[in-house]
């Protein structure tokens, strides 16, 4: 196996991941019952698991148990965790735990099936070493992430631009409109970066995953930085909003 430099890029976005998931665990510490920046903790916390197996692969080679751990954290959950901490800000507590209990039967549903299913050892992307859900005999499993993909889509990346649509009306909320467009961007290109994995080009994920958490990491800085003048009347106007006033 031959990797080209892209190919390492995964190890450069798992320490990026590892110190943002720290800031975020400091962030919830301070605010233990801010169940969103628990879910965004684990969220990046998963995207690190990825990114770090995808690391490892390039470094020792395809495996097949760190190819399923890869399945499950990137194709699986993806940014669903990430997702979830919107849940608890667009919706009542209620049906978010709702939601957060079929969440975790549908992935574990999933998962099972990805560590039960045989692999294709023949396939060409092992002799690669590369990450692709072609080798899963079971073909059939690949048919639950689009549907975990689109759970995510529709409540980070549409919950981010909802919350940057409103932020819009609200005078000085500039950073924070900004913020929500970072992060709905950024939780969009490894979306876009997995589609390419389903056709072998696995190198187009690493380098959206990248500059996805990078632009992500810059809009949770801005929304928590940004100091509106009007902050009370910004409270009042975006109380339901997908992201607070005050992160």
């Amino acid at each position: 196996m031959s990797n080209s430099l892209v190919h390492y890029v995964p190890i450069l976005t798992t320490l990026v991941g590892a110190v943002f998931a720290r800031t975020l665990f400091l962030h919830w510490r301070r605010k233990p019952g801010a169940t969103y920046l628990l879910w965004w903790f684990l969220g990046v916390l998963t995207y690190v698991a990825g990114t770090l197996t995808e690391s490892v692969t390039a470094l020792i080679g395809w495996d097949p148990v760190v190819f399923r751990t890869w399945y499950i954290t990137g194709a699986l959950l993806g940014a669903a965790p990430l997702a979830q901490g919107s849940v608890y800000l667009l919706l009542p507590r209620r049906t978010a735990h709702a939601l957060t209990i079929l969440l975790l039967v549908a992935v574990a549903v999933a998962g099972t099936f990805v560590v039960l299913s045989p692999l294709d050892a023949t396939h060409a992307s092992v002799a690669a070493g590369r990450l692709t859900g072609q080798v899963l005999e079971w073909s059939w499993v690949r048919r639950f992430s689009p549907f975990l993909n689109l759970y995510a889509f529709i409540f980070l990346v549409g919950g981010a631009a909802w919350s940057a649509w409103r932020y819009r009306r609200v005078a000085g909320a500039g950073p924070r409109v900004g913020g929500n467009v970072l992060i709905a961007v950024g939780t969009l290109l490894p979306g876009i970066g997995g589609m390419a994995t389903r056709y072998g080009y696995t190198e187009v994920l690493f380098v959206t995953e990248l500059i996805g958490l990078v632009l992500v990491w810059l809009g949770y800085r801005l929304m928590v930085s940004a100091v509106a003048p009007s902050l009370h009347a910004a409270q009042r106007t975006l109380a339901s909003d997908a992201m607070p006033a005050s992160i």
